[in-house]
Formats: structure tokens, sequence, C-alpha cells
């Protein structure tokens, strides 16, 4: 059945591939690439999650759809600030989102790069049970870096990255719980609402070793300062950041556990008792990282960060900022424990 599925996954991304591309025969394209995605989603039908004696009350995460997600993104081309691959790919997400039955909100905004560079931000907000007054909130960035200045071959310095797991793995786990919750609501499953916020311009702050913080994360900075919707509070946030890398772990961060221990404890006592608790690991704890969740924790929302690290060398995952940081190296398991644990944390909350 695997080994079936991997083919009809080959067939997907042939046809995606090719849809991309301008050609005279688009409405046949067209159809052949929903057709795909039809039978890729129907092959993601599973049981419910059984481990030992609990029986999860999360439907089954889709890795290979979260995948498709992250690959599409991908499709555009590096999503730095300014570019057309970035605004193209802005509209892909915000079209799918509403596609799953969301209420998506767009905040659009003028901002600088630490050079002095002007760029147009756009943050987009996902609602789901929008007239729930309990909410959490799940994010994670959406642009790519415009350097890979970490890359061994120093004259890839000066090349955009696709940023397949910083910032589309993120996007792409998020995009399938969003499918998950649009079934749920025919069903009413979930009562609680969830926001989903995909951030702009978390990733092009200044690098060298530079301790210019406020540089980085300047979506999520804008939106602590002004709410998509005036007022708006939630439970409690999830961060979400190189979520599909290989050889990933997630250590907990010393700001989560600084502003929200009982958040951390939630989420990786959720990983646990499903089966992913070598992913979530509480062997070694992380550092302080500045991301997004910073900006949400000083807004006066709880929020941790879920975020890659490699069990190699317990740093950041080898593809950070590197021209690897693209669809090849995506690990559909690493999606599968982040996105299985994430249903288990809405479907579990009370």
């Amino acid at each position: 059945m695997q080994k079936q599925w991997k083919n009809w996954q080959s067939f997907y991304f042939s046809i995606k591939i090719r849809t991309f591309a301008p050609a005279k025969s688009s409405k046949m394209k067209k159809i052949l690439y929903f057709v795909a995605l039809a039978l890729l989603l129907a092959g993601c039908k599973e049981k419910k999650v059984e481990v030992a004696d609990y029986v999860s009350p999360a439907p089954v995460f889709c890795e290979d759809s979260a995948y498709a997600y992250v690959a599409e993104q991908c499709a555009f081309g590096p999503r730095v600030m300014n570019s057309a691959a970035h605004d193209s790919c802005g509209e892909y997400i915000a079209q799918k989102f509403k596609s799953f039955g969301a209420v998506v909100y767009d905040q659009f905004a003028d901002s600088k790069l630490y050079d002095g560079t002007p760029i147009k931000m756009r943050n987009i907000i996902a609602s789901y049970n929008p007239e729930a007054a309990e909410r959490i909130l799940i994010a994670g960035h959406w642009d790519s870096r415009q350097w890979a200045d970490n890359d061994p071959d120093e004259a890839n310095h000066n090349t955009p990255i696709d940023g397949a797991n910083d910032g589309g793995s993120s996007i792409g786990v998020m995009l399938e719980i969003a499918r998950q919750l649009q079934l749920a609501n025919d069903s009413s499953q979930v009562k609680i609402g969830v926001d989903f916020i995909c951030w702009d311009a978390e990733d092009s702050g200044e690098g060298g070793g530079s301790n210019n913080a406020s540089s980085w994360c300047l979506g999520s900075q804008y939106w602590s300062g002004k709410r998509h919707v005036e007022g708006y509070t939630a439970r409690y946030g999830i961060n979400l950041d190189m979520v599909g890398g290989s050889n990933t772990v997630f250590y907990r961060d010393q700001y989560s556990m600084s502003y929200a221990p009982s958040i951390v404890d939630k989420v990786w006592g959720a990983a646990g008792r499903i089966g992913y608790g070598k992913y979530f690991s509480y062997d070694q704890e992380g550092g302080y990282i500045t991301d997004d969740h910073l900006q949400v924790n000083q807004g006066g929302i709880p929020c941790i960060d879920v975020i890659g690290s490699d069990t190699q060398n317990g740093g950041f995952p080898r593809t950070w900022h590197t021209l690897d940081d693209n669809i090849k190296n995506i690990n559909k398991e690493t999606l599968k424990a982040v996105g299985q644990t994430m249903l288990e944390v809405i479907w579990t909350e009370q």
C-alpha cells in the first residue's frame, strides 16, 4: 500500500510541476492536477491514532498533503520581500485557507529592513469559528531569506533561498490542519476558535553575528502593536518554525519556558501521549531564541516556539540559511509528528 501510494504521489508532482509552466492545454492540466490532488487526499484516510491504551479523538494528519503544500510554495521561487514570487505565494496561501473555509484577514503594512530598504509586508490571518470567544493561535512565517548567508560555499551567500523548511514547512502544516478543521466544522467536532497567523518579514534580519534582534520578525512586531481584530486575544499561541527537516528534534526554548511553561507541558505532553516523544525532547533544553513567539508574548498572549534543531549538533538544522533548504530535504515524518501533535492539542482543548 505504501509503495503504491508513492506512485500516486509521483504522478501528482509530475502534474504539479508542469501546471506551473505556461502551456496551451492549461485547462486539461488543471483537470489532471485536481484529479491527482483528489487521489492524494483520498489516500490520507486512516483510522484514529492509537498508542497503547490511548485512542486520540483527533483526525489523522496527512503528511503527504502537507508536503504538497510545501512544494507548492517552493514552486513560486524564493519568497523574498518585494518579489513577484513573494506576492504570488502570499495570494496562494490566502486563497488556500479560504478554500478550506477560513475567514481570512490581511494585514498590509509598509516597513523597512535594518539597512533602510523599504518593504511591503503582508501578514495573513485565517480564522475558524470566528464567533467563538475562546481561541488559540497557531503561527509561523511564510517569507524566505534573501541570502544563503550560512551556505558552506561563500559564492552562494548573496543568493536567495527557497525556504522549504525555514518558512514553507510551517505553512504546509498549518494548511493541512486547516483542511482537517474544515472537515471537523462540518460535524461540529471543534468548538474552540482557532486562528492561523502567517507572519511576513521574519527572516530578513541582519546576519553576520549581529545582535540587532529588532531587525528580525517584522511581521509579528507589527501585529503585536496592531491586531487584525481590535481587542483580539487568545488563551495561548504556538509558533512553528523549521518543522519539516530530517534529523530534527524540538527542544524547549527558554523564552517559551519563561513566558508559557504550562503550554510547553501541554504540547510536549500531547506529543508523548500519541507516540511522538522522540521529537519533542525533555533530554536537553534549548536556548533563548529570537523568534515570532517573543513578540506574541510581549503583546500579552502566552506563546511557545516549536522550532527545529539538529539531532547531531544540537543547533539549527544543517540546511538553515543555505541553498539546501529546498523541497528535496523536507522530511514527511517530521511534518507528521508536528501536525499530529497540533491536532491532538486542538482536539483535546476544553
